[in-house]
């Protein structure tokens, strides 16, 4: 979800089925279930949303699940995602602040986001967040060059805020928080296939809407404290201040989201078990 995504952002897609699957062994002409052409075999839009909604931090613990600390470290990135996420940041605020010189500020960061991207094209891992990290880095270090101003390194960070905070209104606004809908995403269907309905339940609605309003206070804290340092031109805080509330503060929030999802939803497991 929210940067830190981030950004702020988590790691870990699951596994895959073989493309091939048991059609590798089969007669040459035979026609096989799920082949090119076979349209009824093609993933719908729902099932695409919902596998990539189950790669994302909030999909790492199912719904009335007990979070753990693995669960957690999963959920924004592993310890490599973690460290793809800080050290770019750290690596900005220790040379700015020793050397006062931008061109090495915004040019190690960068160079950092390329040597984790060597390893895992090596290592011969997943790509997508290494990449979508060091573009973010690089498109920072290209505003902060152009405009020869070092502030300017946040500007994509400040308009993914403001992005995701407006985004997040918007779901409340319309009675669909986003946090009910990714919800009903990892919810195991019904019976009869179709999906849980957590609109339906005043209690679950509640508990979803207030957390969706704390990922609003997530990213409306971060604009309130970064912008007026924006403004102002004080650097070496703003790059502190966005190290403090990118990973720990995302890890917490989302922590605490957890928590309140499974106030709500582990009832009913408890009242079948009984």
């Amino acid at each position: 979800m929210p940067e830190h995504d981030d950004t702020t952002r988590p790691d870990g897609a699951g596994s895959r089925p073989d493309p091939a699957g048991p059609a590798g062994n089969a007669p040459a002409g035979s026609v096989q279930p799920g082949a090119a052409g076979d349209d009824e075999a093609l993933p719908s839009f729902n099932e695409q949303f919902r596998a990539a909604v189950q790669n994302t931090g909030f999909g790492k613990v199912a719904p009335g699940e007990a979070p753990s600390g693995q669960a957690l470290v999963a959920a924004i990135g592993g310890v490599r995602g973690l460290a793809e996420s800080v050290l770019p940041g750290l690596a900005f605020l220790v040379v700015y602040a020793i050397t006062k010189e931008l061109v090495p500020s915004v040019v190690i960061p960068v160079v950092i986001g390329a040597v984790f991207v060597v390893l895992r094209l090596l290592q011969r891992q997943s790509l997508v967040m290494s990449l979508a990290g060091i573009l973010g880095v690089a498109i920072s270090a290209g505003l902060a060059l152009i405009t020869g101003r070092a502030e300017s390194n946040f500007i994509p960070g400040i308009v993914i805020n403001i992005v995701w905070l407006i985004g997040l209104l918007v779901t409340l606004a319309i009675r669909q928080p986003l946090i009910g809908l990714i919800v009903g995403f990892l919810l195991p269907p019904n019976e009869d296939g179709s999906h849980q309905d957590w609109r339906a339940d005043p209690a679950k609605r509640r508990v979803l809407t207030v957390a969706t309003w704390l990922w609003v206070g997530l990213f409306a804290l971060r604009l309130v404290i970064e912008i007026p340092l924006y403004l102002t031109a004080q650097v070496e805080l703003l790059a502190g201040i966005k190290l403090i509330t990118g990973v720990p503060l995302y890890a917490a929030l989302l922590w605490v989201t957890w928590l309140l999802v499974r106030t709500v939803f582990r009832r009913e497991g408890d009242a079948a078990a009984v």
